[in-house]
């Protein structure tokens, strides 16, 4: 992680409620997991990624971690309190072994923003809220043009079958296909035949199918292909992805929604529908290089998680998004610093300032009761301050009113508000009880 100034704290505050207002109007409750996770907790869950979980060992030689994510926390949450039916949010850090990036927003400890529904529901309609979310928080955002990518599991596995790859390979296989966004296909064949053992025939089957994207069109296309629709789980995933573009529809979003074979996702707790978001436009004309982040989002389906924890193995379907904060936050601020914004450090609605000297008592009290009124107020620190002061720190802070009392004010039982942008003032009564200081 890093140190952020106060003015880039402030805009991730904003981001994070902006992203919390959208959950909570989605109707999720707020949960919270330790940060400190036994190991066996978190090993065998994130596949090849396994490799970047920090382990810990205590003075009693018990065996811990750090989270390195809020969804297998979240599972064992809902296994360890006989949860069957939920829907939550977390906002949290978590903790990964890894290389920092801190142009790309890649950092060892950052915030994540999770959105699951736990829960036995009618299939694709929880599926269809998730990316729904994920539409409204980048739409909501403005942070340009954005594609949202879905596939399924079960899709990819069948294409493996049909492609002659033994099941004890899926997950590696899988592994591969999900560097398609970042590595050319000639480089991930390489790897396939290479490092994971496959035939050259087998890589170059599975090639025909992770580099097909679109949309309805290509689900009813591949719901006749000879060999996928001969294949169960794969007939499965195509008719529940038929399904989830005909709600998505109904939400009015396909047109930022494409089914594409090639996404993955590496975490081996998946088992159904996948999802990811990634910016279509990054660049920064005010920036010397383009801004690169990317995914800035991503999700599925995991009905097999909850029951790893469970004593009896029961099981409870969930699905899930999280939204790249550190990410989205690493555009906007070097879009703030590139445009000269100033970005206001407080939410203070108003200054009490005083135009004479021995004023502080009467400054204190008026204070006081905008406190108490719930009014985010504050005062310079010190005793006497000029008026000229007080105005300037209102202009450097952002703070839109400043409220001047001075002796006629006192002895009229009025304050003057002052609109610091514009310089208008009104008179407003308020008493206050003389003291000079």
């Amino acid at each position: 992680t890093r140190d952020h100034p106060p003015a880039h704290t402030a805009l991730r505050d904003r981001l994070l409620a902006a992203v919390v207002a959208c959950f909570k109007r989605h109707g999720a409750a707020a949960i919270d997991t330790p940060v400190l996770e036994l190991r066996e907790t978190l090993m065998g869950k994130y596949g090849e990624d396994a490799k970047l979980i920090y382990e810990l060992q205590d003075q009693g030689g018990e065996l811990l971690a750090l989270r390195y994510d809020l969804t297998v926390p979240f599972a064992r949450y809902l296994a360890m309190n006989k949860i069957t039916n939920m829907k939550r949010y977390h906002v949290a850090k978590v903790y990964r072994r890894d290389n920092p990036a801190t142009t790309r927003g890649r950092y060892r400890e950052f915030y994540q923003c999770d959105f699951d529904i736990a829960g036995q529901f009618d299939p694709m309609i929880p599926d269809a809220e998730c990316l729904k979310i994920v539409h409204e928080i980048l739409s909501d955002l403005q942070l340009g043009d954005f594609l949202i990518k879905v596939n399924d599991r079960r899709i990819l596995n069948g294409v493996f079958a049909v492609c002659g790859i033994p099941e004890s390979k899926f997950l590696t296989t899988c592994s591969t296909v999900d560097k398609l966004d970042k590595m050319p296909w000639e480089e991930v064949r390489s790897e396939m035949v290479g490092e994971k053992g496959l035939s050259p025939e087998a890589a170059d089957r599975i090639g025909e199918y992770v580099q097909l994207h679109g949309g309805l069109d290509l689900i009813e296309r591949l719901l006749q292909d000879p060999k996928l629709s001969q294949n169960k789980l794969a007939k499965e995933g195509l008719g529940d992805m038929k399904l989830l573009f005909e709600y998505l529809t109904l939400f009015g979003i396909t047109g930022q929604i494409s089914f594409d074979l090639s996404l993955a996702r590496g975490l081996d707790y998946y088992t159904g529908a996948i999802f990811e978001a990634v910016l279509l436009q990054q660049e920064n004309d005010h920036a010397e290089e383009p801004v690169s982040v990317g995914s800035v989002a991503g999700g599925g389906r995991y009905d097999g998680l909850v029951g790893m924890f469970d004593p009896k193995g029961r099981k409870v379907p969930c699905v899930g998004v999280s939204i790249g904060i550190e990410r989205i936050f690493s555009i906007l601020e070097q879009r703030v610093e590139a445009s000269g914004e100033k970005v206001r450090t407080t939410e203070t609605q108003v200054l009490v300032a005083t135009p004479q000297k021995r004023l502080l008592a009467a400054r204190l009290k008026l204070i006081s009761e905008l406190w108490d009124a719930g009014i985010k107020a504050e005062m310079l620190y010190k005793k006497d301050p000029k008026l000229l002061k007080q105005l300037q720190y209102c202009e450097d802070t952002g703070i839109p009113l400043a409220a001047i009392v001075g002796e006629q004010e006192l002895t009229d039982g009025v304050i003057k508000l002052r609109n610091v942008a514009t310089r208008e003032e009104v008179r407003m009564h308020f008493y206050i009880r003389f003291h000079k200081c």
